[in-house]
């Protein structure tokens, strides 16, 4: 019977009795059970721990620079290992490390939450950060009111630029009827002249 349909003849339980078998095509099968098995790897997310290092010595642009790369993995929805390295003489001063550390928690705001508090591990200092999904998506939705309120202000604008040339149409308008008619009374007169004349 399958063979005469150009199909193949799957077994599907081989351990119920009888066993139950199935006509279908099995190239089509094995395709679409890929497709499904490739979504499902897309949807899932891959969350990994980045890590960014800082120095308690480092320089305000390079603080700026690393601090924006914490806030993009963040966003990307990785957990985020801040490490500073203490060198040397560095060790007797672990306040300028949580200065930093503080620094950066305040640069990045509600958009993370601290998993593990800083601490001290031998010559470096270590804090990990992960996504706070509400706090994000509130942000995301306090900013497109924010746009959806100034496209709303700007089309108030346009609307008033718009009434202002209506305006100015009209009046040209009016002007432009009120010549014609002007022109009309000259030639009037004209012809008048002309056959008193």
């Amino acid at each position: 019977m399958a063979r005469g349909l150009e199909l193949d003849l799957v077994e599907v339980a081989p351990n119920a009795n009888p066993p139950v078998c199935r006509i279908m095509d099995y190239g089509k099968f094995k395709y679409e059970e890929g497709q499904k098995a490739k979504e499902a790897r897309k949807k899932s997310t891959n969350v990994s721990v980045k890590e960014v290092k800082y120095r308690p010595k480092i320089g305000r642009g390079d603080f700026d620079t690393k601090t924006r790369n914490v806030i993009r993995f963040i966003e990307e929805g990785h957990k985020v290992k801040i490490t500073l390295q203490f060198r040397g003489r560095e060790m007797a001063h672990p306040e300028l490390g949580s200065k930093i550390l503080d620094d950066v928690l305040d640069a990045v705001g509600p958009a993370a939450k601290v998993d593990t508090q800083a601490r001290l591990e031998g010559r470096a200092m270590s804090m990990v950060l992960s996504p706070d999904k509400k706090a994000q998506e509130a942000m995301k939705k306090a900013a497109a009111e924010a746009n959806h309120q100034e496209d709303g202000q700007q089309d108030g604008q346009h609307d008033d630029a718009n009434h202002v040339d209506g305006q100015m149409v009209a009046a040209d308008q009016e002007v432009e009827g009120a010549t014609d008619a002007e022109n009309e009374d000259v030639e009037d007169r004209q012809e008048a002249v002309q056959e008193n004349g």
